[in-house]
């Protein structure tokens, strides 16, 4: 699964959530030729990430080429079940990216459009977030 392999700091704060959240980067095609564009704000995780990566390489079966265009770069801490409050932050569970409506998720190169749509439809289904299938 993705995760950084060094980060200034172990913890993040959670941030705040803005009344717009559109994408002002990676916002267009800039590798291949079809792409999987979010339509909503959230994080995705780095096991959807993987498992939307997998879903796509094994529908294309090696053709093509795939880039992935986030990265989870975010810790999100967890506290253990029936834990008392207080007591500190609690430890690093997973990695997320945030994700801003307008953002290029995957794209892919190579193959038709038939098949890089029905890649990108079962990409969606792994995410935790609405998109749609753009072409350049």
């Amino acid at each position: 699964m993705l995760a950084p392999k060094k980060t200034k700091y172990r913890k993040t704060q959670k941030g705040r959530r803005r009344k717009r959240n559109i994408a002002t980067s990676r916002i267009g095609i800039a590798f291949g030729d079809y792409g999987l564009k979010a339509q909503s704000f959230g994080w995705v995780d780095s096991r959807q990430i993987e498992a939307a990566r997998r879903a796509i390489t094994h529908l294309l079966k090696r053709k093509g080429k795939m880039w992935i265009r986030i990265f989870p770069d975010k810790a999100v801490t967890a506290k253990g079940a029936e834990m008392p409050m207080g007591k500190g932050k609690g430890s690093v569970d997973r990695y997320v990216a945030v994700v801003r409506s307008g953002m290029i998720l995957f794209e892919i190169a190579g193959v038709s459009k038939d098949e890089a749509k029905e890649a990108m439809k079962l990409a969606e289904y792994k995410l935790s977030i609405q998109c749609k299938f753009i072409s350049k």
